[in-house]
């Protein structure tokens, strides 16, 4: 009774091997005119030689993205002149100690950062400071990937007037 179960399940297996070998042969045949009447073919190339002056135009950077509005001071003893309309903030404060240390951290991986406050005394540690909101949010998105876990919370504070 055993010899005829495997007798039966070679046969089986003979068959399920075999029958796949003709759908390849006919893929590859098939394959093998489509490749023939391609390289049989002829092809005409045309090349037309035109000048072509090229001028660039730049366009001004816009962006969409979400702002936070403020009016917000440097910190005492920090430089003005730093602190333009967009800012992107990594940090904020009540505890000055915390808010300077993050900006020696930052300044020391060589970021320009600045402490601004807030009208309710919030210290914001910037990292950088621009005129238009585009660019702060690039520098924003290189800062969250350069830092990435940390810095994933970074905003862009408008200062308001």
């Amino acid at each position: 009774m055993n010899k005829i179960w495997l007798f039966g399940a070679a046969i089986s297996m003979v068959f399920a091997f075999g029958s796949c070998k003709p759908k390849q042969s006919a893929y590859k045949a098939a394959y093998e005119q489509a490749k023939e009447r391609e390289m049989s073919a002829p092809v005409e190339v045309v090349v037309e030689e035109e000048e072509v002056n090229v001028v660039p135009v730049s366009k001004p950077k816009v962006s969409n993205e979400a702002t936070r509005a403020e009016k917000i001071n440097v910190a005492q003893g920090e430089d003005a002149t730093r602190l333009k309309r967009y800012s992107v903030v990594i940090g904020s404060f009540q505890n000055k100690t915390n808010a300077y240390s993050l900006k020696e951290r930052m300044q020391n991986d060589g970021y320009n950062a600045v402490l601004g406050q807030n009208e309710q005394g919030m210290l914001r540690v910037i990292v950088s400071s621009f005129d238009n909101k585009a660019d702060a949010a690039e520098s924003r998105d290189k800062i969250k990937s350069k830092y990435a876990p940390n810095f994933q919370d970074a905003w862009l504070l408008e200062r308001a007037y």
